[in-house]
């Protein structure tokens, strides 16, 4: 399991900034067991957590000499650099099962995209489980290779799930399929040029103006 040590957080404001550029990040941690804290992460050590767990793994939480089992539940980034700025921690209990959303994890070939010059779409990137805490998998394998014919699909029903998971998803729901390569005429006709409405419309009216002055021309005239 992961571990990512914390400390208590009371600084607002220009204090909070002094934190960040000491290498700080705010988080806060709710959940069972806990009332919500406001906290502070080392910001190198809580990205290289990230990266190895994810939201669907468990990750132990070390605050003031007290750990916590925590799922890394949301984050907000700079809407400029991508970094991590905030995350929300949330405690779990152990003897509790929950839901989470888990990751697709493609693997292999899919040999109709080799051999047959398929396009391969990939359509679901997460799954919803329901596991237990310290059963819950960092992700969900897919295998590509039988991807083997054009048209061919993988569904969620064909996703076999670890020991203790229990796939919530609906099994009817595509999670890759090979679609056939588009021919240079479909092409051709995605990049032709499409009439604006507008212009339509106004050649329409245009046309009806004129066939009305011409009836009124051909009128005969009452005395």
């Amino acid at each position: 399991m992961q571990e990512l040590r914390a400390e208590l957080r009371t600084q607002t404001g220009r204090q909070a900034k002094k934190s960040r550029a000491a290498g700080l990040m705010p988080a806060v941690i709710y959940g069972a067991g806990t009332e919500t804290l406001s906290i502070a992460v080392p910001q190198r050590e809580f990205e290289k957590t990230y990266r190895a767990a994810g939201e669907s793994t468990l990750v132990r939480l070390n605050i003031a000499e007290k750990a916590y089992n925590v799922l890394i539940h949301d984050t907000a980034r700079d809407a400029v650099s991508g970094q991590v700025i905030h995350a929300d921690f949330y405690a779990v209990r152990m003897d509790r099962a929950l839901r989470a959303r888990v990751p697709v994890e493609f693997a292999g070939e899919a040999s109709a995209v080799k051999n047959e010059g398929g396009v391969l779409v990939k359509v679901a990137h997460d799954i919803e489980v329901e596991a237990l805490p310290q059963d819950l998998p960092h992700g969900l394998r897919v295998d590509l290779s039988r991807l083997d014919v054009l048209g061919a699909r993988i569904f969620i029903k064909d996703i076999a799930a670890p020991a203790g998971v229990r796939i919530i998803s609906s099994g009817d729901d595509v999670v890759a399929i090979v679609e056939a390569p588009r021919s240079e005429e479909e092409l051709a006709a995605l990049d032709a040029p499409v009439a604006e409405v507008a212009a339509v419309e106004t050649e329409a009216e245009a046309k009806k103006a004129a066939a009305e002055a011409k009836a009124k021309e051909t009128e005969p005239e009452t005395k």
